[in-house]
């Protein structure tokens, strides 16, 4: 233990580089928080139910899919500065395809964006995680890979901030109870009103794009090394290697589960207020933004904490001790009402903080140079994002899709409601993330 203690975290002459990497960890941090509220702006703009708005969720994730392996072979037949610059451009791209959408007022057209914008995040991605992991001692790779992801959610609660205040606050369909009431103004004033709330849900999008443009410039002319982590082999060969992995194929699936868990509470956070607020005779309205900020507060104070913890606790059995307790929060949304299972929610952020870069580095421990490819199959686990939401969506829309408050029926939730019933998923998640974390102490401790 204490050999690991004088083992630098990040060597003094990766310093820089490592500031540089790390810099993108909030960039994707700050895509990902913006877009979350959006389910709730388009639902009320576009007038959807909840399954359809999560097809925000729905192409925002699949672009994880589809690029983490292209993403791995680019950088391993070119660079992790080639990597990071093309994503950079994918997300610029995407991020300005906004102002055509809402020229045309079209909801595919966002989605396309947001796909875009997510096939340039799984580059990012597919690169930054690796990179990182190579910048030192092996031994402190986990520890190292923290520190860099707690950088993630000062992007996210920048992103959180100006969903807020740049975008839910300003659009009009926010002083309409249902569509019913925008509709009774007239067809020529309900077009207006969408049109601007469509230009106001943009905005943010277009000025990343210019902003990620600038970065990709300073990316440009900062020197990154060539980094490795052992021999070059051909594809075949890694993935054999990759494979004989104890921990890589149970710890992409892992991730798969942990990502879903995360989008599906961290969405829900707005679902669950609404709920809330609709059933609510108080004049009162609680704020869904003010919510999901308090929740990255505690999930981003939570993993400087834990990287700090893990020079002396185990990272897989931390691992374990956060998904267990992650799961029994989850059941606590299930069994109360009101603010009590919205603070339940929120605490979930606290145990979740450390899961992603954990089942990362414990995913692709020993992994060497094939860290490149192997990476990829963490970054595709994204995609859990795109399709247990979307289950979780179905849940809540079971019974009435406008108001969200029928039951499936005594014998399946006990009179839970419809919102409530949805932690279901988001627990059994979090239980397959604490057995992933048991199994990976086994077969790494020694």
């Amino acid at each position: 233990m204490s050999k690991l203690k004088n083992i630098p975290v990040v060597p003094k002459k990766l310093l820089i580089p490592f500031i540089a990497a790390t810099s993108i960890f909030a960039l994707w941090g700050f895509a990902n928080d913006l877009t979350n509220p959006m389910v709730a702006a388009f639902k009320k703009v576009m007038v959807l139910s909840n399954k359809e708005a999560y097809n925000v969720q729905f192409a925002f994730y699949f672009g994880y899919g589809v690029m983490a392996i292209p993403a791995a072979l680019f950088i391993r037949k070119f660079s992790y500065k080639s990597g990071i610059l093309l994503g950079l451009a994918l997300y610029a791209i995407g991020a300005v395809l906004f102002y055509p959408a809402a020229l045309e007022g079209s909801y595919t057209y966002f989605l396309i964006s947001l796909f875009v914008i997510t096939c340039g995040l799984g580059f990012l991605e597919t690169t930054s995680n690796p990179l990182i992991l190579s910048m030192g001692d092996p031994s402190t790779a986990t520890q190292r890979l923290n520190l860099a992801q707690s950088f993630n959610p000062i992007g996210s609660l920048t992103g959180m901030m100006v969903a807020k205040f740049v975008v839910l606050d300003r659009i009009l369909s926010a002083d309409y109870d249902d569509s019913s009431e925008i509709v009774a103004l007239g067809t020529e004033k309900a077009a207006e009103i969408k049109a601007h709330d469509l230009d106001i849900i943009s905005t943010p999008y277009i000025a990343v794009g210019i902003f990620v443009a600038v970065v990709f410039f300073i990316i440009w002319k900062t020197k990154i090394p060539s980094m490795t982590m052992g021999e070059n082999l051909s594809i075949k060969e890694s993935v054999n290697r990759i494979f004989k992995s104890k921990t890589y194929l149970a710890g992409v699936i892992a991730q798969m589960f942990y990502v879903g868990a995360q989008i599906m509470c961290w969405t829900a956070i707005f679902q669950l207020v609404e709920y809330i607020n609709e059933s609510s005779i108080k004049a009162n309205q609680i704020d869904g933004t003010f919510w999901n900020i308090a929740a990255m507060v505690l999930f981003v104070s939570t993993r400087f904490i834990g990287t700090a913890l893990m020079k002396k606790i185990n990272p897989a059995k931390m691992l374990t001790i956060f998904a267990i307790a992650g799961a029994i929060l989850c059941l606590g949304v299930m069994t109360t009402t009101g603010i009590t299972s919205l603070v339940c929610l929120v605490l979930v952020s606290v145990f979740m903080s450390i899961m992603f870069p954990t089942i990362y580095g414990l995913a692709l421990k020993d992994m060497g140079e094939e860290v490149k490819l192997a990476s990829s199959g963490l970054i595709m686990a994204i995609v859990g994002g795109a399709f247990l939401p979307k289950i979780q969506a179905s849940i809540m829309d079971f019974g009435d899709t406008v108001n969200d408050k029928e039951v499936f029926g005594d014998v399946v939730t006990g009179g839970m409601t419809e919102i409530h019933f949805s932690f279901i998923l988001p627990m059994i998640c979090l239980v397959f993330v604490a057995i992933y974390g048991l199994y990976a102490y086994r077969v790494t401790k020694n």
